[in-house]
């Protein structure tokens, strides 16, 4: 059996690809399993300076298995226990994104569906094949969408989030890109490359001060306008105490390129 989820490091880059095309890599007790681990051990790892998410197939991620769960409404065990579980171990691996020190940028194409789509809603960045549709079609078979939701309604307008969940139609990637799911969209032929210069560019500045800001952003962005500014604040001071931040600076002063480490 094909290894679920792929890992390659290039250039501090590391590309993760769902490996279960043939389910639409959807995200199966052992995809999130498989997806957990290895935002587990990239949280640590400060050799990797950018994350791009990938599916391999025709599709990015069709969401829940719906046969697994279907399975384990009718295990012995099952029933609200199994989906209580299910849906606490999903929302950990959302969650894991965010404080990832790296920046992680979804490669959508195809279709990123439900859970799927709430996985693209949970990483930093997005850059989307043409042609790819999104949706958070859940309630089409009585299942509302309520933890895709959660994603999804801190990345778009609340009125575009709630006509998604209530009617489950698809948005096309052009329109994702117009509210704010994703943050490019490109020729299917092109993603790849674009995607790794996207990852290129943020890999290529000072790595401490990337992961202060990541972690600055999902923070101030929860609190009010007052406490936001007195936090950032503190940020920011703490980044500038950085030798690594001074010396950028230096570098603009003096017009050359900042000697920081590789």
């Amino acid at each position: 059996m094909a290894e679920l989820l792929l890992r390659e490091d290039a250039a501090s880059i590391a590309t993760l690809t769902m490996n279960n095309p043939g389910a639409l890599n959807a995200l199966s007790d052992d995809m999130l399993a498989a997806l957990k681990a290895e935002f587990t051990r990239l949280r640590d790892d400060r050799s990797i300076k950018a994350v791009i998410l990938a599916g391999a197939g025709k599709a990015f991620c069709a969401g829940h298995d719906l046969k697994e769960m279907q399975a384990g409404r009718q295990a012995e065990n099952g029933g609200r226990a199994y989906f209580a579980d299910l849906f606490t171990r999903c929302g950990e691996v959302m969650q894991l994104i965010p404080t990832l020190p790296q920046p992680v940028i979804a490669r959508p194409h195809g279709i990123a569906t439900a859970a799927g789509c709430q996985l693209v809603a949970s990483c930093d960045m997005a850059v989307a094949a043409e042609g790819t549709r999104f949706g958070v079609n859940g309630v089409n078979i009585g299942l509302f969408c309520s933890t895709p939701m959660v994603a999804l309604s801190r990345n778009v307008p609340r009125k575009q989030a709630f006509e998604m969940l209530t009617t489950g139609e698809f948005i096309d990637a052009t329109r994702a890109r117009e509210i704010g799911l994703v943050n490019r969209v490109v020729a299917p032929e092109d993603q790849e490359a674009e995607t790794r210069a996207l990852a290129e560019t943020v890999a290529s500045k000072l790595a401490s001060a990337v992961r202060i800001g990541k972690q600055a952003f999902y923070e101030q962005i929860q609190m009010p306008l007052d406490a936001a500014y007195a936090f950032t604040g503190d940020v920011m001071t703490h980044n500038m105490m950085n030798e690594d931040t001074s010396e950028g600076i230096q570098a603009f002063i003096e017009k050359r390129k900042p000697d920081w480490p590789s």
